[in-house]
């Protein structure tokens, strides 16, 4: 049952404390103040219903969830100070600045951190991305803001991976088959046909091309494609083992627990395709084949190597992200808000991205005055996705309309955009997304922009 509001996190005892533990510093007061807002929760309401309509569900009965308003509390102190969720939830635990900011009493129990990182799951995206198209709607309403430009740039937001290379995936899906193999064999009653550990083979296969790539020659890469070869065909001998022990869990699968006998059966062929993909990918390289969308973790299938030209990181693995920022001026530290960002699957150039980004200016009502993008913008694509939504556009030595004076302003202006996206990510969090797969970093990034843009609003005159 959905619970928009908390109960009052005041209590008797609140009398015995002093003045400065009752009174908010003023950062959390400002987002106080901002968060009591009811219009706020409206697009989780709005979820949750449409949730039950999808169910066919007419009333919403069962136990009562978590209060809304304490949710969102929670996530915004998670992203501003950069915490975990089971830290979040200690730290919380223990301030009574932090309780009463959540509206939890001194005598309620904190949530536990499953709840909050499932229903963080389970309200998606869109919802954190509606939040933020209310928190900027409230201040146009008040007419605290008025957008009246805006400086575009991409930057790559990392998944939660390490490194990867041919070789350690297999050896990764070696063991994963394995493991669930296990389980299920375990749940089907069928040992023989059961997934064999070929782990330690592929660990020797690892520690030789550790050892082989020291030489630095000709000859060693030989013998490390060799020995990569060798660790593609383990993982295709897993990879045959685990279908078989998926059908058989198919054919068992009667009476009492076929659900759930069912349930893993299909995890495991999951796990089983992502892992032929590994071992194509291996036989490709072995044979001088080039690779097309390449796979990069067996756990978050979704990320993909991404070259953007910096020396310092070569190759990134994770998720392209278009920023948009909108500022009341084009002065020297001009702060303004940030909308949803737009992104896809793989390396999408900026005018592929573009017309996301104008799209949701368009639903927001927004006309600028003039918009700033750098160099990697073609000129033809960006005034068409920008036409009707600005009067101008800045293409850094492309299209640079405008006296000396006003092209110096205007370049000034969007190279702020690369402090943002550094600001974003040392402050938000938006460096690196600890949330597995698309949707999870689509939520990540939402919850990120949202918080920053709360404490944009609080700084507004």
């Amino acid at each position: 049952m959905l619970t928009l509001f908390a109960d009052g996190a005041e209590s008797l005892w609140d009398e015995l404390f002093p003045e400065e533990v009752r009174v908010f510093p003023d950062d959390l007061a400002r987002l106080d103040e901002l968060l009591c807002d009811p219009e706020l929760l409206v697009p989780i309401a709005l979820r949750w219903e449409r949730e039950l309509a999808q169910a066919g569900r007419f009333s919403d009965r069962g136990r009562p969830s978590l209060a809304m308003e304490t949710y969102v509390r929670l996530m915004v102190l998670k992203h501003r100070c950069g915490w975990g969720y089971e830290t979040l939830m200690r730290e919380v635990s223990d301030s009574i600045h932090l309780r009463r900011f959540c509206r939890l009493g001194l005598t309620e129990r904190v949530p536990d951190e499953s709840t909050v990182r499932k229903l963080t799951r389970r309200l998606g995206p869109e919802v954190v991305h509606q939040l933020s198209r209310e928190l900027i709607g409230k201040a146009r309403r008040e007419k605290r803001f008025r957008p009246r430009a805006a400086r575009i740039d991409s930057t790559v937001v990392e998944a939660d991976i390490r490194y990867p290379t041919d070789s350690g995936l297999a050896a990764d899906g070696v063991r994963a088959l394995a493991r669930e193999g296990r389980k299920l064999a375990a749940k089907v009653g069928a040992k023989r046909t059961a997934v064999r550990d070929r782990s330690r083979a592929a660990g020797r296969r690892l520690r030789g091309i550790t050892r082989t790539m020291r030489h630095r020659s000709g000859q060693a890469k030989e013998d490390v494609l060799k020995l990569t070869g060798q660790t593609g065909e383990l993982l295709a001998k897993s990879v045959k083992e685990a279908r078989r022990l998926a059908a058989e869990a198919r054919r068992r699968a009667r009476g009492r627990g076929a659900q759930a006998k069912l349930k893993a059966a299909r995890a495991l062929e999951e796990l089983a395709d992502r892992c032929e993909k590994v071992v194509e990918q291996i036989t490709k390289r072995v044979t001088g084949e080039k690779i097309i969308d390449r796979l990069i973790s067996l756990w978050d299938p979704d990320a993909r190597p991404i070259r953007k030209g910096k020396l310092s990181q070569p190759n990134q693995f994770g998720y392209v992200d278009q920023l948009c920022e909108i500022t009341a001026n084009t002065k020297p530290g001009a702060r303004g808000f940030i909308l949803p960002p737009s992104s896809q699957i793989g390396n999408p150039g900026e005018d592929t991205l573009l017309p996301a980004t104008a799209a949701e200016l368009a639903n927001l009502g927004i006309k600028l005055r003039e918009v700033m993008v750098d160099g990697g913008f073609n000129q033809a694509p960006t005034n068409t996705a920008l036409e009707g939504l600005t009067d101008e556009v800045h293409i850094t030595g492309r299209q640079e309309p405008g006296s000396r004076r006003t092209r110096r302003r205007r370049q000034r202006y969007r190279t702020g955009a690369e402090g943002r996206v550094s600001h974003l990510k040392r402050g938000y969090g938006l460096r690196r997304s600890r949330l597995k797969g698309d949707e999870g970093h689509q939520i990540w990034d939402g919850w990120a922009t949202f918080t920053y843009n709360a404490d944009t609003y609080t700084t507004l005159p």
